[in-house]
């Protein structure tokens, strides 16, 4: 069982040391480009709704 652990937290220690090296890098800057417009998001409500689909309030 105190195997199992350990290796547990190795395998934590290496992926959060992979994810740091990830975020701290600079020049991989990613950006996001939808690559054709039905991908895009489309409203459902009408622009010209006086309550904006009831995200308004009351």
């Amino acid at each position: 069982m105190k195997h199992i652990v350990r290796a547990f937290v190795v395998v934590l220690v290496l992926t959060g040391a992979a994810a740091t090296t990830q975020t701290i890098n600079p020049s991989a800057k990613s950006t996001v480009v939808a690559s054709r417009t039905s991908m895009l998001p489309v409203p459902t409500c009408a622009p010209s709704d006086p309550n904006a689909c009831g995200m308004k309030g009351r």
